[in-house]
Formats: C-alpha cells, structure tokens, sequence
C-alpha cells in the first residue's frame, strides 16, 4: 500500500489538511468540513494507499503558495494536481480552475461551461466533493441571484476569500 502525504496548514485564520500523492497535490480541505471522513475516504480508496504525515516538496510549495495566496502576492497556483472523482466530476473540477481571480460564477454558468445545461444540481454535487480546495477555486461559485451558498469551509471562509481575490484583483 502507498502513502497520500499529509500536512496541516494552521495560518491566516485558515486550519487545512494538505495531501500528496505521486508529486501531485490531491487534497486541501478545510479541517471544519462535516463530512471529510466521507472525503478521506474516497481518496484513500481510490489511489489505494493511506495517510501519513511527512511534509514532501509538493506539500512544501503548496503551503509557499498558500503563503503568497493568503497575501495577495498570488492569483495563479502552479502546484500540479492530481483530481480523484469520475470522469464528470472532474470535467465540473477542470471549469472551476477556468473562473479567474477575484470573479464569480453560478453553478448554472458552471453546468453550461462544462456543456451540460441540465446538471445543475449535480454541478453543485460535485463542487462539494471537490477535494482540492482554494486551488480549485469552489469558493467562486455563488447562486444564480448574487447570494452565497454552501461552501465545506463555511460560508464565513467563503466569504474571506471572495472579498481577499476582490480586494487584490
């Protein structure tokens, strides 16, 4: 069995768990999310391997990153990604990376960027599932009439970063 390397970043108001596997980043997830067993889990099943905490180079640049996100000194992450989740997930996964810094989209945007007008609702199923957080940007996704919506960091760190990518644009 292989190892997804972990690491916590507790900084800027922020508590995350950070993974690794095979050089790629493939989990920032807030510590308060209420279903991250539920995510754990997945990830663990898929790549077949188990948590350990050892601070890799990838998890090295990615807490770097964060540094700069978190300063405002960073609008693009050049940290490569590893996404687990079906093939539709991660087309949902592929349009968030696609919103730019400091803009917002809606879930039906998001379902018409993926050309899939219908799946709205499983658009917004699988941005919950997304394992990557802030790098693929969720947090940018707000409902169709301006006011936010669920967030696995909370709505309070939703909004946190909203007005951060604004307030750096």
């Amino acid at each position: 069995m292989s190892n997804i390397n972990i690491a916590y970043y507790k900084k800027n108001g922020v508590e995350c768990i950070l993974g690794s596997y095979d050089n790629k980043l493939c989990l920032i997830d807030s510590l308060n999310r209420k279903n991250k067993t539920t995510l754990y889990n997945r990830l663990k099943k898929q790549l077949k391997a188990e948590f350990i905490e050892y601070e890799d180079e990838v998890l090295k640049q990615t807490i770097q990153e964060l540094d700069e996100y978190f300063k405002g000194e960073r609008k693009v992450f050049t940290i490569p990604l590893l996404l687990i989740g079906s093939a539709f997930q991660k087309s949902v996964w592929e349009a968030l990376l696609q919103i730019p810094y400091g803009t917002t989209s809606s879930y039906k945007e998001q379902a018409k960027m993926i050309n899939n007008e219908k799946a709205v609702r499983a658009v917004a199923n699988a941005n919950g599932a997304n394992a990557i957080g802030i790098i693929v940007p969720c947090h940018r996704i707000i409902r169709s009439d301006g006011k936010l919506t669920g967030y696995a960091g909370g709505l309070e760190m939703k909004e946190q970063l909203l007005a951060l990518e604004k307030q750096n644009k």
